[in-house]
């Protein structure tokens, strides 16, 4: 069996050997230093969010919702927002919905995400008689319904959270592809979250879940799926800072976001930035100190076209 390369993504969530801010987490809520300040913004041109430098805008992902007068505040640094159709990993209910119309007349930007199946939901559901391609597509209804509820106009890219990494086990590749499948039926386009971060297959096999996505979809002629990178080994990536990089040098080509910063950071692959976060090893908003989140970039303010 081939179950390798589980990553930390998305911020808050437990998957295997990594650590875990949100429910159930030990977290310094006071943080004695947090170096992403609002000095980083310098990096930046007059539009919010954005970095000259890098041809890139900066913006950020997180599971629970920082408030009103927060995100009208954040937005002085940041272009664009992950914004949950479904439960968040971890979490008990979804605090993002309806809050789209508020956010985009605050001018933000949207990373429209919905919240994918772990292996061992997948496989608990199929011993109970749903097959995991139809798992997938029982929950891409779920979010393409919850799209159009809160308003998301048609052709706004809907990223399904991979949490795992690695190669797909056929489970998760069946689930995924019938999600994927289903919301290129909709109004909506497809895109998936997964990791970039390259594991060991086989002896001298290396692989990620991008590059595993991709072969899969070419090898079945399905719809193409926009991909939402997360990589955050420095390098490439620079850290918990607004001084984005450019997206070519995520890994990945031509991605459509890549999240380059994770709450809490992975010690064994950010030791080179490790100064970037905060002490509790959290990355948090400029001027935010209790607000931890996970730093993304992208080539669009609006990378889903949500507005």
């Amino acid at each position: 069996m081939r179950y390798l390369g589980l990553v930390c993504v998305m911020g808050l969530v437990v998957v295997s050997g990594c650590s875990r801010s949100g429910a159930g987490a030990t977290v310094d809520a006071s943080p004695k230093t947090v170096v992403v300040t609002q000095a980083a913004v310098s990096s930046t041109d007059a539009a919010a969010g954005y970095v000259a430098e890098a041809k890139a805008y900066v913006g950020f992902d997180r599971n629970e919702y920082p408030g009103d007068s927060t995100m009208a505040a954040m937005r002085k640094s940041f272009a664009f927002v992950g914004y949950w159709l479904t439960v968040p990993p971890g979490a008990e209910f979804n605090q993002w919905l309806g809050k789209r119309e508020l956010l985009k007349q605050q001018g933000w930007g949207f990373l429209v995400l919905a919240n994918g199946k772990l292996d061992a939901e997948i496989l608990k559901a199929k011993k109970h008689g749903t097959a995991p391609g139809e798992l997938g597509r029982k929950d891409a209804a779920v979010a393409v319904a919850a799209a159009k509820s809160e308003g998301f106009p048609k052709g706004t890219i809907v990223f399904l959270d991979q949490e795992e990494g690695g190669r797909l086990l056929d489970e998760q590749a069946a689930y995924l592809l019938g999600w994927t499948e289903a919301v290129a039926a909709s109004d909506y386009k497809p895109g998936v979250y997964a990791s970039g971060q390259r594991t060991q297959d086989d002896p001298g096999v290396w692989i990620d879940t991008v590059e595993d996505i991709r072969d899969r979809v070419k090898k079945g002629n399905l719809h193409e799926v926009a991909i939402f990178d997360a990589q955050d080994q420095c390098p490439p990536a620079p850290g918990c800072t607004l001084r984005a990089k450019p997206l070519a040098e995520a890994g990945e080509p031509g991605v459509i976001a890549w999240q380059y910063s994770q709450s809490p950071r992975r010690p064994e692959i950010t030791k080179s930035c490790a100064k970037t976060y905060a002490a509790d090893g959290n990355c948090y908003a400029p001027g935010f100190a209790k607000v931890f989140l996970d730093m993304d970039a992208a080539g669009s303010a609006d990378p889903s076209g949500g507005r």
